[in-house]
């Protein structure tokens, strides 16, 4: 299926300014939003798609001339230099494990090329890193949290302390290796026998086994189990992020853990849009109000702030209130918060109403002579 053009999807022409499609794009999220009676979270995601290419000049630029081939979205599923190992489990909630050691292309280009990885390895040292998911409120990703998880993967065993030995015994040397970790095998090829290092499969590289294994584990080293885990997520972090706990992943025997990847998402807030540090959103306000000046309610993630608004304000004008948007991940600064004004002109008006704007447009004609 065919993506619909990106400037069409906004509602823009392209020749639209930055600032036209930033205002397009606000409009349409706040209009669509799935939170929202009456959204439309398709619609949501397309509009957020075009958006996320069109405000960046590179990616626009590139669109401008390939189209949606040269942002990487020429068909609605993979494509080159996409995510090879998306729609393979996803992340919801679910610990997914990524490792490319034993079995290997490093195994199969090391049969035909004298060892490769796997001639001088030693047996694994490192636990396999773990992937979760955490997903954040628009406010927890402004000001920061705590998040609990649990995640089911393998941990040090209680019995052996990660040591694969029954306790009371030792590590002996293996019988199969002498020691060395590797084993020297022959190979009939095309080109005639050829001598290989290979890992030893008696004590998998390690130069030893245990005297007797663990009970428990059976000489594994680990135990599959289910992990509570607290961990705190910094002010001012964005939807699509990645936190890296390390040493939180998988354990091994007689090596270190792997480390733990915790990929952010922030749910769409039904007011409030984000960009960098900024925080944006639309307030209305009445005809009569933007030609004589008033004081708002403005909500914003700090609460209500009381807001002037200048006689004479036109449609679409943006007022600053600076230090209400999202801190800095150094905690340094804090952005600002950019409100919209949107004025809403009256589709009813009696008489009295028409009489009276009538004489205003009569009397500001007068004025030009």
């Amino acid at each position: 299926m065919s993506k619909r053009d990106y400037y069409e999807t906004l509602g823009v022409g392209k020749s639209a300014s930055d600032d036209e499609i930033k205002k397009a794009f606000r409009k349409l999220a706040v209009k669509h939003h799935p939170d929202k009676e009456g959204g439309n979270e398709e619609k949501f995601k397309e509009i957020n798609e075009a958006y996320e290419v069109l405000k960046d000049k590179q990616k626009r630029q590139r669109y401008d001339q390939f189209g949606h081939a040269g942002v990487g979205g020429a068909s609605g599923g993979g494509h080159a230099g996409g995510n090879p190992f998306e729609g393979f489990g996803g992340f919801n909630g679910q610990n997914v494990h990524f490792d490319f050691g034993d079995g290997g292309l490093g195994d199969i280009f090391g049969q035909f090329f004298g060892g490769g990885a796997s001639a001088g390895r030693r047996g694994p040292v490192r636990g396999r890193d773990v992937e979760t998911r955490v997903t954040l409120t628009f406010e927890e990703a402004v000001f920061g949290t705590e998040k609990k998880l649990k995640i089911t993967m393998d941990d040090e065993c209680s019995h052996c302390k990660g040591s694969t030995v029954e306790p009371g015994h030792s590590l002996k040397t293996c019988e199969t290796c002498k020691g060395a970790g590797q084993r020297m095998r022959v190979m009939n090829t095309m080109f005639g026998a050829i001598q290989q290092a290979v890992v030893c499969e008696t004590c998998d590289g390690k130069g030893k086994i245990p005297e007797k294994k663990c009970s428990v584990c059976r000489g594994r080293g680990v135990e599959r189990k289910e992990q509570s885990l607290t961990i705190k997520i910094p002010a001012g972090i964005d939807d699509g992020a990645t936190l890296r706990l390390k040493e939180r992943g998988e354990a091994v025997g007689n090596g270190a853990k792997g480390d733990l990847y915790v990929h952010i998402r922030v749910k769409a807030h039904k007011k409030f849009t984000r960009e960098g540090d900024l925080i944006l959103s639309d307030e209305h306000i009445s005809m009569i109000d933007a030609a004589l000046g008033t004081e708002i309610d403005v909500d914003t993630v700090d609460g209500k702030v009381r807001m002037k608004i200048p006689a004479g304000t036109q449609p679409d004008a943006d007022f600053k209130l600076s230090g209400h948007g999202v801190p800095s991940l150094s905690g340094k600064s804090r952005g600002a918060h950019i409100v919209n004004i949107i004025v809403d002109v009256p589709t009813k008006l009696n008489k009295k109403q028409k009489d009276l704007l009538k004489q205003f447009a009569n009397t500001k004609k007068r004025s030009l002579f």
